[in-house]
């Protein structure tokens, strides 16, 4: 089995499935109501630009090259300008993900093309799916928006392959699909690398060579009986100096982030899945369900069963 990183598991739980696409090609005055619900919206701008405006009252400028990701699931607006959404202008709605949703015909919405100019702005749009809670660390590590400058010439690759996937052949939506997944790990790598003190710590970590290698260890293997003399033998350091680098670094000790992602791992498990709680504890470390409980609990404010309960 192959190492999961903690960004990849993250994204385990939000994917592209039976995405919300549309390749629209848009001339001003325009506004865009996106009203999925979905907790992330990718929206990357291959000609022209346009204004985001968010409930808060946040205005974000993206142009040609631009990559948007929208965390959370409020209705928000994109618009050619801010003040075409109180003006006359051609107004559409993505909010596909409802069950009584027909995104057909002349709506923004499924994979659609719109009349090329050399003037209009054109978007490739995604919203993404969430299974269980899993992505919810994920969103929590992120701002409301971020933007991200693409290369050119990925903006052209991009923009034929969603061409090739409107065709609407078979294997368009699973082509489309993991375009958008592929997408948006890519985005968020190099939002994350950016982002430098601001990124997570787990990413600040990965990227680190001392912490590495011993931050890998523990996330193949979170059950195993961690200790900091034994991670700082992965990381080829002593424990001394894997000790002060890892608080510096990573803003606590290395045992306290062990606790706090086997805690975290063991909620997604509750909410998603039907182990019983000894399972659970086992597959993050712990020999037996009191031990857990008590752990979980001092924790996450409840026992595992109270928050099972409260899930569901």
């Amino acid at each position: 089995m192959g190492a999961v990183d903690p960004l990849s598991s993250l994204l385990s739980g939000i994917r592209a499935e039976g995405s919300v696409v549309s390749h629209a090609v848009l001339t001003a005055p325009w506004t865009i109501r996106f009203a999925d619900g979905a907790p992330l919206t990718m929206i990357s701008v291959l000609r022209g630009g346009g204004t985001l405006m968010l409930p808060d009252g946040t205005e974000r400028a993206v142009g040609a090259g631009d990559t948007a990701i929208v965390n959370g699931p409020a209705p928000f607006h994109l618009a050619d300008r801010p003040g075409s959404v109180h003006g006359s202008h051609v107004p559409y709605e993505i909010a596909c993900f409802a069950t009584d949703a027909e995104c057909t015909g002349q709506e923004l919405g499924g994979i659609r093309w719109g009349t090329d100019s050399e003037e209009a702005t054109a978007l490739i749009v995604g919203a993404y799916r969430a299974s269980g809670h899993r992505h919810e660390g994920l969103l929590r590590a992120l701002p409301p928006v971020l933007v991200v400058k693409e290369d050119v010439e990925v903006c052209a690759w991009l923009e034929t392959a969603a061409a090739d996937a409107a065709q609407l052949s078979a294997g368009s939506q699973a082509l489309m699909d993991r375009l958008l997944d592929w997408a948006l790990v890519c985005t968020l790598r190099t939002w994350f690398d950016q982002a430098g003190a601001d990124a997570p710590s787990w990413y600040r970590g990965l990227a680190d060579p001392v912490l590495a290698p011993a931050l890998q260890a523990f996330h193949d293997r979170p059950a195993e009986a961690w200790t900091v003399a034994s991670l700082a033998t992965r990381a080829g350091v002593s424990r001394a100096l894997f000790a002060r680098r890892f608080t510096q670094l990573m803003g606590r000790p290395p045992l306290a982030y062990l606790t706090e992602c086997r805690m975290d791992e063991a909620q997604a498990l509750l909410a998603d899945t039907d182990l019983s709680i000894a399972q659970i504890g086992r597959s993050v470390g712990y020999a037996d369900a009191f031990g857990f409980s008590a752990a979980f609990k001092r924790h996450k404010g409840r026992s595992p069963s109270a928050f099972r309960t409260a899930v569901a």
